[in-house]
């Protein structure tokens, strides 16, 4: 049985972990002040699932074979590095909210979970988390279900506060200038976030 306070550091861990400022932060604060908070729930829903299951998977022991394996991290920072410019650029050119809604969308379920699952920084982190609270739970499985638990609900709640922070920024702006200097600046950041990606 696992006490409650014995999942204080793990819970803390992971709160910080996914409220700091970073792509997935970025993204959520993008979407909610061009879509609002009820359009960026797949996006959220999609980066919390993504995060959840890299925990419940490094916890399992599968994340350890995947950065073993040099090609495919390769390959999953060269998709993931691309998927982000992409995301980057496509919030930088944005204009304000209303304007060709039509055409304008969040980003979805499926592309909030791939923001999580190509960034190998993301599995390396789940992977270290793993192996720092193994001690919590007898088993992988129950640890896998503890930290996917842990690090879904921090996700949720975090990306919630950023995407409320961007429909405050949404009402404080009033011309399509400041709304291009907020896009462009949010693209930029969402781009910058590529770079630690890429350290050692």
């Amino acid at each position: 049985m696992i006490l409650a306070g014995s999942v204080a550091p793990l819970l803390l861990f992971a709160a910080v972990a996914t409220v700091t400022p970073g792509g997935a932060t970025t993204l959520a604060t993008a979407s909610g002040a061009q879509f609002g908070f009820r359009r960026s729930i797949p996006l959220m829903t999609g980066i919390a699932f993504g995060l959840a299951s890299l925990a419940s998977v490094a916890a399992a022991g599968l994340a350890s074979l995947l950065l073993a394996a040099p090609a495919l991290e390769l390959a999953m920072k060269l998709a993931g590095s691309a998927y982000l410019l992409w995301l980057a650029v496509k919030i930088g050119r944005s204009g304000p909210p209303g304007l060709d809604m039509q055409l304008a969308s969040p980003t979805s379920f499926t592309g909030g979970a791939c923001l999580l699952w190509l960034n190998p920084k993301g599995w390396a982190m789940t992977l270290g988390a793993a192996a720092s609270f193994s001690v919590l739970a007898a088993g992988p499985l129950r640890l896998a279900a503890l930290l996917g638990t842990a690090f879904g609900i921090a996700a949720l709640v975090s990306l919630s506060l950023w995407c409320a922070a961007g429909m405050v920024l949404a009402r404080l702006l009033k011309t399509p200038w400041q709304w291009r200097v907020l896009n462009v600046a949010l693209g930029m950041l969402l781009a910058a976030s590529i770079v630690p990606m890429w350290r050692e």
